[in-house]
């Protein structure tokens, strides 16, 4: 990521703690204002996150570059609790922070509490939805957020204490490559396409909440017409629950004669830096939706309950198509095609 500029140290802020147990990688994605913002004006200050412990493992510091520490938060018996909380005490924290903008857990209110943080930063309420655990902060507003983007959701929090990043530093946050993991890129883009004269066209037809996959015959149905006029190369990437949805696409690309390949559940750094090197990225709404939007890449992003003014990446080459009826397999081949069209053509 791009780093931001620093100000002048403000106070002695050393230590900062923000206790944020959901931390798909979207939402740490969408968080990155928040922390991008307490580095420019505590630059000599070391921040901790507190994420849950989860099934699989989460790069964190990988997506996140202003984290110094994460601890994981283990609640599977009563002695692997009071452990943390004593070693959580040991941080000494000036200000501790619960970034409650998608939804308001009780327990990250208690760790945050039971930290010693002396300012304690949160939401009192959100829509009118009043937060129980308030009292337990210190630093606190009623937000109306509905239809803002999580981006700003997540800065509103940290401006209470005086945080906050331009908009220049808002679109500077964004993947950073090293001229290795870019020719290391295209040495394994070039492995599996060796005609580089051909556009190759990424797709992402998975996703981790069923309601956000579009339906897989359409995704196959979009690919094949792309083929039929381009003739591009196809790229396939899936996460770690879409094995069942890449196997019927492959399937049917056989089935086609149409060559492919997949990546699957490689390192977030390393798909990143892949997009970028591709001419278009169509996906649902997930995860590599949001690693993609980080990267210089061409997207297309498909919405189907989610709202995308609050979680759609932004950026002048960043687009998304958005369910009429909130049904994502409400959305016409057709309208992704043609957008698809646009930009493989350059018309956009």
């Amino acid at each position: 990521m791009a780093q931001i500029k620093q100000e002048n140290k403000i106070g002695e802020v050393k230590n900062i703690l923000v206790v944020r147990q959901h931390n798909q990688i979207g939402d740490m994605l969408c968080s990155l204002p928040l922390y991008a913002a307490l580095k420019k004006k505590f630059p000599d200050s070391s921040i901790t996150l507190v994420a849950a412990k989860t099934n699989y493992e989460i790069p964190f510091k990988e997506i996140n570059p202003f984290l110094d520490h994460v601890k994981i938060f283990d609640k599977q018996n009563l002695r692997t609790i009071i452990s943390f909380l004593r070693k959580l005490r040991d941080g000494k924290y000036q200000i501790g922070i619960v970034p409650s903008t998608i939804k308001i857990s009780r327990t990250s209110h208690i760790i945050n509490f039971l930290s010693g943080a002396k300012i304690r930063v949160g939401v009192k309420s959100i829509g009118g939805k009043i937060n129980k655990s308030h009292k337990l902060l210190n630093v606190k507003s009623s937000f109306a957020w509905k239809g803002l983007h999580q981006r700003e959701r997540n800065l509103d929090v940290v401006r209470q204490i005086g945080c906050n990043i331009t908009e220049e530093e808002k679109n500077s946050l964004r993947f950073d490559f090293s001229n290795e993991e870019i020719d290391e890129a295209d040495k394994y883009l070039y492995e599996k396409f060796p005609d580089r004269s051909k556009k190759i066209v990424g797709f992402h037809p998975g996703a981790g909440k069923i309601l956000n996959v579009w339906d897989t015959r359409k995704f196959i149905e979009l690919i094949k017409k792309l083929y039929d006029d381009y003739n591009n190369h196809i790229l396939l990437t899936s996460g770690w629950t879409d094995e069942p949805i890449i196997k019927d696409v492959s399937h049917a690309l056989e089935n086609s004669n149409i060559t492919f390949s997949t990546f699957h559940n490689i390192p977030v750094k390393k798909l990143a830096a892949l997009i970028t090197r591709i001419n278009l990225y169509i996906t649902n709404d997930t995860g590599t939706m949001h690693i993609a939007g980080f990267t210089n890449a061409n997207m297309i992003s498909l919405f189907g309950p989610t709202d995308p003014n609050e979680w759609a990446p932004s950026g002048t080459n960043k687009y998304y198509i958005k369910s009429k009826t909130e049904n994502i397999n409400d959305i016409m081949v057709d309208e992704v095609y043609n957008l698809s069209t646009k930009i493989l053509r350059e018309e956009i």
